[in-house]
């Protein structure tokens, strides 16, 4: 089973991201089980005991904003997952390159455009894993 932490402060952002993926990306790919936080401290919390495989942060959440807890988590976290933002503004996503995030999707949720950026990172994070070992895996 692979965990998507998705954070927003928003529950309707939450359900449009886990409706747009569904409980399977793609068929070469785990299940999906989704962690859905609402705060800044929770998504901290789960992504330092080792419990996403992949995070969809809400940019545009208060009063934790998702691109400083993608600077955060790169930042803190050994071997961090692969961190997806959600802007609203294509003049936001020069700032994901200061969040170090792994990718940027659009905000209104496109479910095709979300769901290939997760799919393209789950695979190479797994690639990672196998060509490094099961060591390298922290779940």
């Amino acid at each position: 089973m692979t965990s998507i932490l998705v954070y927003s402060d928003d529950p309707d952002v939450r359900e449009r991201v886990t409706s747009a993926l569904g409980s399977r990306p793609a068929a070469d790919l785990d299940a999906v089980e989704f962690i859905e936080v609402s705060t800044g401290p929770a998504v901290l919390d789960t992504v330092d005991h080792g419990e996403a495989d992949l995070c969809v942060l809400d940019a545009e959440a208060a009063p934790f904003g998702g691109m400083g807890l993608s600077r955060q988590i790169h930042n803190e976290i050994t071997d961090p997952p692969p961190v997806i933002l959600l802007v609203a503004r294509r003049d936001d996503r020069w700032l994901a390159t200061w969040s170090m995030a792994d990718a940027v999707a659009a905000h209104p949720i496109d479910p095709a455009d979300l769901t290939a950026t997760v799919v393209r990172l789950l695979r190479a994070r797994i690639a990672t894993v196998a060509a490094v070992g099961p060591a390298a895996d922290p779940h």
